[in-house]
């Protein structure tokens, strides 16, 4: 079935949901504890009574809930460390991406073209690096890959030399549904394709890199990635790129001990087959039910630690990396939408309202003003709090409505010290037309004009 997509949303309860529960795989032990635990009541009331003194149940349930603790820690700590290198993952890319793109310099002519298709295909490989990552963590080695090829393809790499995988064999109807209800007998050999590989399949994120990096060499020894800073950070990130392929492999690598595995699972199920002989003499028939129903949330922890052990896996409740991939691929081809001239247009666009939410005057307004009149006005928006700003915007589009057919309202610009009742000077000395050493304010004071309307501005 895959992991579970993100993207999805379900209305339904989540204690009546089968989609990522674990309740499919617990029918046949849960059948086998409930009769077993049948077996036993019955000979305990039909045949012998068996009393099982109940500080058993004490001591093993003790050390059951040590080991599952154990199981489900060490599980949640890998996923939780599988989820933290992704991010860290999405982060690094979209940072190479966005170097290589704003600060590797296209130059003019024919020259340009070219360097904007080597930046085109060099974005190309790092999403083909976070797509082949993905693979090797499902221990898929190959670049034969639907999502991944036409990426990488024209690279010389070990996995491309040694040619395609074998094509999956027919599952049978017996082997799925096995494989639904967790029978360990139906589930194949995730490395299965490593194994039968006839040609060495190398580590094809790791190539991806190399290449990566002997373009950044080539771009700086062109001339045309001449930002120290941002060199410094490409290859930072592509430090970071690397860590997370080692930690990554790590991960997928090293599983609990295989000793513990053993024991905790030996332990749980000891503890289950010992249960209806200490609740049958306390509960009679009760002890069939209540031993199902403990069986449930005992077993339903331990599947849970073992789904959760490989993070990377293809189970419901794995990560979604194909989710992951295609967020990381979007990103770095939102980046690559805009030309890195038009971005730097755009930031001197005289458009953008500078003083927002204060003013919605534009910057080509601002331009005319003084620097003082500036510096006031950025202090006056760090003053009010951000609902009040709103509260006077709104205001004043109420009054805009109001007012549109009225001619043009002015009041004048006050104090602010006078408004709050400090100022100790004379209202002449502190006017704006006497040029008194008056502190204007926006609180309460706005100076309107029927062209600003027209445009949308607001003069504060």
């Amino acid at each position: 079935m895959g992991p579970r997509d993100i993207r999805r949303h379900s209305k339904w309860p989540r204690a009546l949901r089968m989609h990522g529960s674990v309740a499919p795989k617990l029918v046949a032990p849960l059948l086998g504890i409930g009769m077993w635990s049948a077996l036993i009541t019955t000979i305990s009331e039909k045949v012998h009574t068996i009393n099982v003194h109940p500080i058993v149940i004490t001591v093993l349930g003790l050390v059951v809930g040590l080991a599952l603790n154990l199981r489900s820690q060490t599980a949640y700590e890998r996923y939780m460390e599988g989820r933290r290198m992704w991010a860290m993952l999405g982060a690094s890319a979209t940072s190479l991406a966005r170097h290589i793109w704003l600060h590797v310099k296209e130059g003019e002519g024919s020259r340009a073209k070219t360097i904007l298709i080597s930046k085109t295909a060099a974005l190309n490989l790092i999403t083909g690096f976070v797509i082949a990552l993905k693979h090797k963590l499902r221990f898929e080695p190959y670049a034969t890959y639907d999502d991944l090829h036409p990426l990488i393809a024209h690279l010389d790499t070990f996995a491309i030399n040694a040619g395609e995988p074998e094509p999956p064999r027919r599952a049978f109807l017996c082997k799925k549904v096995g494989y639904w209800m967790g029978f360990p007998m139906a589930r194949s050999n995730p490395r299965k394709q490593i194994k039968r590989a006839k040609h060495p399949v190398g580590n094809l994120p790791l190539e991806i890199l190399s290449h990566l990096s002997a373009y950044l060499t080539e771009q700086i020894d062109m001339g045309t990635f001449e930002l120290g800073i941002a060199q410094n950070q490409s290859m930072n990130v592509m430090n970071d790129l690397h860590h997370i392929l080692a930690t990554t492999e790590r991960v997928q690598t090293t599983p609990l001990p295989l000793a513990y595995s053993i024991t905790i699972s030996q332990i749980t199920w000891v503890y289950l087959l010992t249960l209806p002989f200490q609740l049958t003499t306390l509960t009679g028939w009760l002890c069939i039910p209540i031993t199902i129903t403990t069986a449930y949330i005992v077993l339903g922890i331990l599947y849970i630690g073992n789904e959760l052990e490989n993070p990377f896996g293809t189970e419901v409740n794995n990560l979604p990396l194909e989710n992951y991939c295609e967020q990381i691929v979007s990103d770095v081809h939102v980046i690559a939408a805009i030309s890195p001239a038009i971005m730097k247009a755009q930031i001197h666009a005289p458009q953008s309202q500078l003083l927002y939410p204060l003013s919605l005057e534009t910057r080509e307004l601002w331009s005319s003003r003084s620097e003082d009149e500036i510096r006031v006005a950025l202090t006056q928006r760090a003053d009010p709090s951000k609902t009040d700003m709103w509260e006077r915007l709104n205001d004043w589009r109420n009054e805009v409505g109001h007012d549109e057919g009225q001619g043009s309202a002015q009041s004048d610009t006050v104090c602010g010290d006078c408004e709050q009742g400090q100022c100790r000077g004379g209202n002449d000395e502190h006017s704006p037309g006497n040029g008194g050493n008056h502190r204007p304010s926006w609180r309460g004071s706005r100076i309107w004009d029927r062209s600003s309307f027209s445009k949308g501005t607001f003069s504060a």
